[in-house]
């Protein structure tokens, strides 16, 4: 087989990610909070956990890879917008919200920032969006719980930090390096 053909294979952990957005999809099909909603919730969850995982064990990780979950990562942010933000503009009070708006405008801040910078989407792999990334895939299990309000205001100063950070690495590093891991990382 020919180098190049074989550079452009897919690896397990980018088949794995693919699962993700096919999963996500299918998200959109059911009603929110459902139990159904909530099975395939947690194995689209549990698929983003592994294709980092086996990527790395495997050592397929690739450039590839990290930008296809990248974005599955924003597809199923998007499902969950549709999905669970109904439920939470029943619930949460207007203050949450604004809070919400300004993480949003850091977070594209930290996108637009990037993509002139370095011409591309880049999307940084550091400890606090992964942090950012569990807590938020959590909402929906304690949404509805005594605790989902307080938990969903710790999610957004989660989310806050995580992309104060992220915006401050594009400032700050010559080049991009999607395992960039914290502000505080010399080298991705």
């Amino acid at each position: 087989m020919d180098r190049n053909q074989d550079k452009h294979r897919l690896s397990i952990a980018d088949m794995i990610t693919l699962l993700r957005i096919a999963g996500t999809i299918l998200l959109l099909f059911f009603p929110a909070l459902s139990p159904a909603f909530f099975i395939l919730y947690a194995l689209t969850g549990l698929t983003d956990v592994l294709d980092g995982w086996i990527a790395r064990r495997t050592k397929t990780a690739s450039d590839f890879g990290a930008r296809l979950d990248s974005v599955a990562d924003l597809l199923f942010y998007m499902a969950m917008l549709l999905k669970i933000f109904p439920v939470l503009w029943d619930i949460l009070p207007v203050p949450i919200w604004f809070f919400v708006v300004v993480i949003v405008v850091v977070r594209l801040a930290a996108y637009l920032t990037a993509a002139v910078k370095y011409r591309r989407f880049a999307s940084l792999h550091t400890y606090l969006n992964k942090l950012t990334g569990v807590a938020v895939f959590l909402v929906p299990f304690l949404l509805l719980s005594n605790y989902g309000i307080l938990f969903c205001w710790i999610v957004g100063v989660v989310a806050m930090a995580a992309s104060l950070e992220e915006l401050i690495i594009h400032i700050q590093k010559p080049e991009y390096c999607a395992n960039t891991k914290s502000i505080l990382s010399k080298t991705g």
